[in-house]
């Protein structure tokens, strides 16, 4: 299990960080219109010299063919791949020398297209084939696009992204703060770092290593100065191991400045993700263990005799994979929680999370007497590995419920959510009064006060769950506000999931408000969001909902809110290829495409929430604003734009 779970993630990282290599077939496709709504795709390429080409090989398990993928849902390849010329048979080693059918030198193939419906301009897709030579396989993968006659071409207004009237530099009124968008998200995803890092501390893998490792310094050491420089040393390496892990992230953002948005809502990521959690939360509870293979732990450790420096390194490289299976879930949960902000509040939160665990070495080494005041090893740490189990489960029914949302399955919706909930926190609660025994716990054994607390907490949590499976008014449960689906994401009928309790002015089309702005003489307050969004939850349900900033919005404001992560495709009339300012091409195929990419062209900002103020002339009002939980705050910038409206400039 352990090998099979990292093997997965091993081709999982692979897929986030790996960059597009060049492809040995350079395929030339065109298409001819051959009756109604048929097509023919024709490509002919030039086999390099030395590889061959595998053709149809029907009788080889995990061969295929050359394949048109057409990235359009209506447009259907029919029949077969045909080819210009007959196969050759050969006896291929890297198939346990089974006869297969390829080709060699210059290749041309065909494949039909049937489109029902709408036919677009354009038709853009994907073309694999697989080479060999030897005992080197080369799967290939090549973008194409043609021209497709008689399609019809997206209209100009669909293609509408970059705004030419947005001054981020000279808004109207000078209000709302400019940085704090990004800044507090840093600071915070810091503090969520370094509680993760505490909490690590308190695991068994970690916790024991803290007197042996700091009594190793000051028994190694010359002198009580060289102990102290040693100690700060080996604390400076573990938060330097863990701040260089978020460097591939920064190089896999320059790619897309919502790329992380993208990772962070993807469905079957999220569903990836949910899959993990609960592997996690079974290795907490005892059942199985997860760990790097042995051979990289023994590696780092026998590099850490060398010279002081590199030793005190790899000593730091070894801890930091000796105690991956307690650590690995809680930066498994701090990498999906923080990857939506972007590379920067990843670096941050591990920043926090490196720092929490380097403390305790470094200050121990300068102040060794405090090591008497350290609880001893126990079973009170098999106990902390357990509860981080049950939250770990908790933690995973999230991901599931962000892949329910943005796909709108209408699997997981919020009372459902919060009934899974009060079953993980019933079944911690009978934990912890040692009611029911899980692996390494037996029959009899003493539960003591510590736990009893614990206990006593968890049953607290879960009846205050209860009223949240219900239609009163305590059904807001304020202190979970943004982790279950929104109110409107309900078992009781509540279909209109983006009306947020503003259903009269609530729209999801920036032109249909634009004109409303226009007609009803209003400014447009752009809320970008998404479905798998907490801050947007949590603004909606604490913020949103107080009087004063409710009315105010109803009454002055056109309020459209933008899912910048909804999977709904786009009608095909309006999916269209957009030039970005910097020249690359990105595909608009699904709503959320389409306003991830306004957002990020016209405001810079490719994080949620991001309140937005327009004229209907579309001139920025005042500087936008991100997460604002003080409702005085959030009302004055909301009166601060309705003023500068106001004033007609």
């Amino acid at each position: 299990m352990k090998k099979i779970l990292f093997s997965f993630l091993a081709v999982l990282s692979c897929l986030l960080v790996s960059a597009q290599t060049d492809s040995l077939l350079k395929w030339q496709v065109q298409s001819k219109k051959i009756g109604t709504g048929l097509y023919e795709l024709t490509a002919k390429t030039t086999i390099p010299a030395g590889w061959h080409l595998y053709g149809t090989n029907p009788l080889v398990e995990g061969l295929e063919s050359p394949k048109f993928s057409p990235n359009y849902e209506k447009a259907i390849p029919q029949a077969s791949i045909l080819y210009n010329k007959a196969a050759e048979i050969i006896t291929d080693g890297l198939f346990e020398k089974k006869k297969v059918n390829v080709f060699t030198g210059e290749i041309e193939i065909k494949q039909q297209v049937k489109i029902d419906g709408f036919i677009p301009g354009t038709l853009k897709g994907n073309l694999t084939a697989n080479l060999g030579k030897a005992e080197e396989f080369a799967p290939q993968d090549q973008v194409f696009e043609v021209s497709l006659e008689g399609g019809a071409a997206v209209s100009a207004d669909s293609k509408k992204i970059k705004l030419t009237s947005i001054d981020l530099v000279n808004p109207t009124k000078d209000c709302g703060k400019k940085n704090d968008i990004v800044s507090s998200g840093w600071l915070s995803i810091f503090f969520l770092g370094f509680l993760g890092g505490l909490i690590a501390l308190l695991t068994p893998c970690v916790f024991p290593m803290i007197p042996v490792t700091v009594s190793f310094f000051t028994k190694k050491a010359s002198n009580r100065k060289q102990a102290i420089k040693n100690g700060a040393l080996y604390g400076f390496f573990i938060f330097l191991i863990y701040l260089l892990a978020s460097v591939p992230f920064h190089i896999l953002g320059n790619v897309q400045p919502e790329i992380f948005n993208n990772i962070s809502t993807n469905s079957w990521l999220n569903l990836v993700f949910f899959i993990i959690f609960i592997f996690f939360a079974f290795s907490f509870f005892g059942y199985f263990e997860i760990t790097l293979p042995s051979n990289i732990a023994s590696k780092a450790d026998s590099k850490s005799g060398l010279g002081s420096v590199v030793g005190i390194f790899f000593m730091a490289v070894t801890l930091a994979i000796v105690s991956f299976s307690c650590t690995g879930p809680i930066l498994g949960s701090l990498l999906v929680g923080s990857i939506s902000g972007g590379a920067w509040q990843l670096t941050s939160g591990l920043a926090g999370f490196g720092l929490a665990l380097a403390l305790p070495f470094a200050l121990f080494a300068i102040f060794p007497n405090w090591l008497h005041s350290l609880p001893k090893s126990g079973g009170w740490l098999d106990t902390v590995k357990k509860v981080l189990a049950f939250l770990e489960l908790a933690l995973a029914l999230k991901f599931l419920s962000n892949a329910d949302l943005v796909m709108h399955w209408g699997l997981v919706k919020r009372e459902v959510f919060i009934g899974i909930w009060i079953l993980i926190g019933s079944g911690l609660t009978l934990y912890l009064f040692g009611i029911i025994r899980l692996p390494h716990d037996y029959k009899g054994m003493k539960i003591g006060t510590g736990r009893k607390v614990l206990g006593g907490i968890a049953l607290l949590f879960t009846l205050y769950l209860i009223p949240g499976v219900t239609q009163t008014k305590y059904a807001n449960l304020q202190l979970l506000s943004g982790f279950p689906p929104p109110f409107s994401y309900s078992i009781y009928g509540k279909d209109n999931v983006h009306g947020k309790g503003l259903e009269a002015n609530v729209i999801n089309d920036y032109a249909r408000a634009l004109q409303l702005s226009k007609d009803q003489h209003k400014p447009l307050l752009i809320d970008f969001t998404g479905w798998a969004c907490v801050n947007c939850r949590k603004m909606e349900e604490n913020v949103w909902t107080d009087p004063s900033v409710y009315n105010y919005i109803k009454e002055n404001f056109i309020l459209v809110s933008l899912y910048v992560d909804d999977k709904e495709k786009l009608p095909a009339d309006q999916r269209f290829t957009y030039t970005l300012k910097d020249n690359n091409t990105k595909d608009i195929i699904s709503i959320g495409d389409k306003w991830a990419t306004f957002q990020t062209e016209n405001f810079g900002q490719s994080t949620q929430p991001l309140y937005v103020i327009l004229n209907n002339s579309e001139k920025l009002m005042n500087n936008p604003v991100g997460y604002t939980p003080d409702v005085k705050e959030y009302l004055e910038w909301l009166k601060c734009g309705k003023e500068a409206f106001s004033s007609g400039k």
